[in-house]
């Protein structure tokens, strides 16, 4: 389709993109798992796979379960749509654009420059010239949004942002393989100590107090290791759904790429 963006992804990084994108005029396409593991649900498009329709900062995404309607909102441009990622959907919609922003971080992306006129994949596992045309840097510090038409991104460092003097011990993962059940939700309040939820039995302790700020969906299958809640101190539920600066960042970079690489795109 002439002027189609798909971005691969649906997380929060990947929809200040899909935001900046749309609102520039572009035709825009979100593709994600039927199931995903979206951990910070509140400022992610991918939560249309579950909610139908989601507004972030004025501009709305609505999930897509045919290619008809996938069509007609691209045509109307009433909203971003968000369908399920299938190797058909890329070999028949043929996009102009592909912004792989699945942030796989440790592992090697599966995109390749054949598979669109301009490919531009965010962070660690990409190399210029093979993965992507254009890689997007995404570690946090003076090099955040760097465009990279030669090389690759700096490694993935696993070290999340400092808030009110917590960092890692913000976050629970999956400590086995199985399903994830938890009777919270983005927004509750929880205590140090305090459960969370279990995987088949195994309890996830929450090690701050403070705000949920993201949290994966109950009765979801997870692998162990799986990144499951993010628990904010500061306690504020102004951030559930605000779309950090980062995002926004590596957004802009996004569409200066497009821009100067793609200029009647």
């Amino acid at each position: 389709m002439p002027g189609l963006t798909i971005i691969l992804g649906g997380n929060d990084i990947a929809s200040a993109a899909a935001h900046r994108l749309f609102t520039a005029g572009y035709s825009v396409l979100i593709l994600e798992a039927p199931q995903p593991l979206t951990v910070r649900r509140g400022m992610a498009y991918a939560s249309a796979m579950y909610e139908g329709r989601v507004t972030l900062d004025g501009v709305t995404a609505e999930h897509a379960p045919t290619r008809e309607r996938t069509l007609a909102l691209l045509q109307s441009r009433s909203a971003i749509p968000v369908a399920a990622n299938t190797a058909r959907t890329l070999t028949e919609l043929k996009p102009q654009v592909i912004v792989d922003a699945r942030l796989r971080k440790k592992e090697r992306s599966t995109s390749r420059v054949s598979d669109a006129p301009l490919v531009v994949g965010l962070g660690p596992g990409f190399t210029a010239g093979v993965e992507a045309h254009v890689v997007i840097e995404t570690n946090r510090g003076p090099n955040l949004g760097r465009i990279i038409t030669d090389g690759e991104a700096d490694p993935y460092t696993g070290e999340p942002v400092e808030i009110a003097g917590h960092s890692k011990d913000r976050y629970l993962y999956a400590p086995r393989a199985g399903i994830f059940r938890t009777p919270l939700d983005l927004g509750a309040r929880v205590d140090a100590g305090q459960v969370v939820g279990n995987v088949e039995g195994t309890h996830l302790v929450a090690k701050v107090g403070g705000i949920i700020r993201g949290i994966v969906k109950d009765g979801l299958s997870v692998q162990a290791g799986t990144k499951l809640a993010d628990i904010d101190p500061r306690g504020d539920p102004t951030y559930l759904s605000e779309l950090s600066q980062k995002a926004w960042i590596i957004a802009d970079a996004i569409l200066s790429t497009i821009q100067s690489q793609l200029p009647s795109a």
